[in-house]
């Protein structure tokens, strides 16, 4: 049986993070392949739900670094339950092997055995944050004899800083199979002088709604809207706000910020998000998967654009879903009841881009040099 290794941004307590890491190994267990991923946790992911974290610019002064644990400590014991029950998920259902990792050397001075490795998926690739400037996620590591597999790896913006390109140029030129999660990760390998990658789905599409419903969803009776939002934006509260009023809904949330929420299940395991977003009435956000598994779930919703630099995810998945017109630009108010989503149309639009990355997988995997 032919043994695979996967790593992603691994265990930062992020539902989409957590749920497409599971549905990459899973995909790959059904065709019967040895899977697991790789515990890599470089410095720069190792901080969340850390009691004494101090930022650099506190540490000099011995008053500001009393005041500054004082002020935030509290909170951080609460947050200590989400971890607990995210670290519970993973050891439930995720296969990490046990060796901590926590440099990209590190991997090449002990490298795990494989006859495959996969980088992929989420933001592994995004340069905005560190792990797009670490060469751990593009497989610096493994060696050049062995098979090296880009899935879905998402650089998440539109266009690369000068600085980064010869490290992505240099590592991505070594891998036999690229794909990327989104149309413009191709634009963005090509004026690179890359044009061998595919654009492919996100791993969470290539699990079937049954499955993830079957397993993970649990009956919830309420009648709610579920609200994801990672900037605390004053557009999405009016808009739930009014809805809720409207229709005599809740309002549920998973963001720790969102204070007029009914609900929140901030401190619970992936299951929970699941079951909200199936359960839902209608979905705010401007998060990827929950856009990802609205779609899967054939939910109603509504996507507004990050204050990151991190929407072009959100644009490319809708583009190609045919729902565009969901995406609220700034100031832009709509009422919940003025949706009208063909899911048929979307649910064969992502059929089809759901056999073209399971093909390209396949055909990665079996070393074919033409993986599309």
């Amino acid at each position: 049986m032919k043994k695979i290794l996967t790593i992603t941004c691994h265990n930062v307590y992020n539902h989409g993070a957590t749920l497409q890491q599971y549905a990459l190994i899973e995909n790959l267990k059904t065709w019967e392949y040895d899977v697991k991923s790789i515990n890599y946790k470089p410095a720069y992911l190792s901080k969340r739900f850390k009691l004494w974290n101090i930022p650099e610019k506190y540490k000099s002064n011995v008053f500001l670094k009393v005041a500054y644990l004082g002020l935030k400590l509290p909170s951080r014991i609460l947050d200590l339950k989400r971890k607990k029950n995210f670290d519970a998920f993973e050891s439930q259902y995720l296969a990490v092997l046990p060796k901590l990792y926590e440099t990209n050397k590190d991997l090449k001075n002990d490298l795990p055995d494989a006859d495959v490795y996969i980088c992929g998926s989420d933001q592994i690739w995004n340069s905005f944050f560190e792990n797009g400037k670490d060469p751990a996620f593009y497989l610096n590591f493994a060696p050049d004899d062995k098979l090296k597999i880009a899935y879905a790896a998402s650089f998440a913006i539109d266009e690369l800083e000068e600085k980064v390109k010869p490290l992505v140029k240099k590592n991505v030129e070594r891998l036999q199979a690229v794909s990327v999660r989104e149309t413009s990760g191709l634009t963005i390998l090509k004026d690179l002088g890359i044009s061998n990658a595919v654009q492919v789905l996100d791993p969470v599409f290539l699990i079937n709604e049954d499955v993830w419903k079957d397993k993970f969803v649990f009956p919830l009776d309420e009648k709610f809207i579920f609200v994801y939002d990672c900037d605390s934006n004053e557009q999405i509260k009016q808009i739930a706000q009014v809805a809720a009023s409207e229709n005599n809904f809740k309002i549920f949330t998973v963001d720790k910020n969102i204070k007029y929420a009914d609900k929140n299940f901030f401190n619970e395991a992936p299951h929970f998000f699941l079951s909200l977003i199936y359960h839902s009435q209608f979905v705010l956000t401007n998060s990827f998967h929950a856009l990802s598994f609205s779609i899967i779930f054939n939910k109603p919703h509504y996507v507004f654009n990050r204050t990151e630099k991190i929407n072009t995810r959100m644009r490319d998945l809708m583009k190609l879903a045919g729902i565009s017109e969901l995406l609220l630009m700034k100031g832009e108010f709509r009422r919940i009841n003025d949706v009208a989503i063909d899911f048929a149309k979307v649910n064969e639009k992502i059929s089809n881009e759901v056999a073209k990355s399971k093909t390209f997988l396949r055909n990665a995997l079996e070393n074919k040099s033409n993986v599309t």
